[in-house]
């Protein structure tokens, strides 16, 4: 079993495989740096337009809350001051009503449920893919360059781990980067 271990080591050293690690990591972080770089514009747009989304998103939450206290102070001065409870009940009923059709329509339109927290990711959504075609943020790029960093730094993890050590890094094209992305 020595001589095995021997014969795979010198084959080892005669391949010069570390001179290939060295030389494939230093190529991977030149790769990386590059990647960042391109990314650098495109990140400082699409926090601009994360940024803007937010605030249009908080704003339409705000609008939200202003417009159900607006209405309980009118059915409330309609119950207690102008009418009574016999004839608002109808009123609210109808109202109440009309907020459930409502939702029924925001779950024909999306196919989801109507929740707040999806509501407002929806929202803020939309206002982002508006503000990033205004900007002119190309979101399609930025994500690919995501992921050609994240496919480099997983070449890097590779290259490094010690149960992995030794073995080609595999290439992937952008056919089965496609595929995984689905």
């Amino acid at each position: 079993m020595n001589d095995v271990k021997h014969l795979v080591q010198q084959l080892h050293t005669s391949m010069h495989i570390q001179d290939f690690q060295v030389s494939r990591e230093k190529d991977l972080y030149s790769r990386l740096e590059q990647l960042q770089e391109q990314l650098e514009p495109h990140e400082k747009a699409r926090l601009q337009a994360a940024q803007k989304a937010a605030k249009m998103t908080r704003i339409v939450q705000w609008g939200g809350l202003a417009y159900m206290s607006v209405q309980f102070g009118i059915l409330a001065r309609l119950t207690w001051w102008e009418y009574s409870w016999d004839i608002m009940e109808p009123v609210t009923y109808f109202i109440t009503y009309s907020g459930i059709i409502g939702m029924y329509c925001y779950f024909l339109l999306t196919g989801k449920e109507y929740i707040y927290p999806d509501a407002t990711d929806r929202q803020y959504l939309n206002f982002f893919h508006k503000t990033a075609k205004k900007t002119g943020f190309n979101y399609l790029e930025y994500n690919r360059l995501k992921d050609d960093i994240a496919q480099v730094e997983l070449d890097l993890k590779r290259l490094r781990d010690p149960l992995q050590m030794h073995l080609p890094i595999q290439q992937i094209d952008d056919k089965d980067r496609s595929l995984q992305n689905s």
